[in-house]
């Protein structure tokens, strides 16, 4: 026997990961979304004029719970506002 302790088996190489912040199939890993992508996304969606760019952005990048908070807050903020709206021209007619 050698010292050079050579086997049957072939050597696997050392992995080489892809670039820096890529996942398992090569893909680059995409920042998530700023708050304010958030807020315009939630608003674009609301009044029905999100482009399909940024939809699928969202779903790509984006987390459920961010977008779920961002409507609730949204949502309540409307409402308040219409309230605000209503009472300021009743206020006015009366």
């Amino acid at each position: 026997m050698s010292d050079n302790n050579q086997n049957d088996e072939p050597v696997s190489e050392p992995r080489q990961d892809g670039p820096a912040g890529s996942d398992d199939h090569g893909h680059r890993a995409e920042a998530a979304l700023t708050p304010w992508q958030v807020v315009s996304s939630t608003l674009a969606s609301a009044f029905g004029v999100q482009s399909s760019r940024n939809r699928e952005r969202d779903f790509r990048r984006g987390r459920p719970s961010h977008f779920i908070f961002a409507g609730i807050v949204f949502t309540v903020l409307f409402v308040l506002g219409l309230v605000f709206v209503v009472r300021l021209i009743l206020s006015a007619a009366a």
